[in-house]
């Protein structure tokens, strides 16, 4: 009798250890545009050094800043260029900044950069079977993004723009009252497998 109230106690310990300590055993993920800036300020401190009609080239690829070794960078033609600023719609240029109308004009001698670097670590957190039986899911969501265009005419820099989000945080939370039955969640994926 005195073994069975151990045992029972046992049990009882180990289930509450479970329930406490299994938010551990939900799924992390991180999301990395493997690049050349490790922060949101170090790209920005980048991007504030290049100076239109001023910086060449060989100073962009002195700050990483090369098709070549960095795969986070889009080539853009002058076509392209036309249509990311929507020239069509400014009447002779005069609404246009004057690299992106020289950019234009020039045509083949104008090339442009289009830079997309991110770093965002998604975390679930809260209840690992609500989680699991796909109940109640919540998703806590941070990082950087940082964006930019660089247009570049005979070699020199002749404009810059960028944007971005230094402090990026979500959180999500998604109800689904039927549970596994919704679409989502392990079940569902095994009954997709399966059929």
């Amino acid at each position: 009798m005195i073994i069975l109230r151990y045992y029972i106690i046992l049990i009882f310990l180990l289930i509450l250890q479970m329930l406490i300590g299994c938010s551990s055993l939900l799924p992390r993920e991180k999301n990395l545009t493997v690049g050349i800036w490790k922060s949101y300020e170090e790209a920005e401190s980048t991007f504030n050094s290049i100076t239109p009609y001023v910086t060449t080239i060989s100073d962009l690829i002195n700050l990483k800043i090369d098709p070549e070794n960095n795969k986070n960078i889009t080539l853009l033609n002058y076509a392209d260029i036309a249509n990311r600023f929507d020239i069509a719609s400014n009447i002779d240029g005069y609404l246009s900044d004057k690299g992106i109308s020289e950019c234009i004009i020039a045509k083949t001698k104008c090339r442009g950069y289009l830079l997309n670097e991110k770093l965002l670590k998604s975390k679930r957190y809260g209840n690992f079977f609500s989680d699991l039986l796909n109940f109640k899911r919540k998703t806590d969501i941070t990082g950087w993004e940082f964006g930019g265009v660089i247009l570049i005419k005979n070699d020199i820099v002749v404009y810059k723009l960028s944007s971005g989000i230094p402090a990026l945080h979500e959180k999500i939370e998604t109800h689904r009252p039927l549970g596994p039955l919704q679409g989502g969640g392990f079940l569902s994926d095994i009954i997709k497998r399966n059929y």
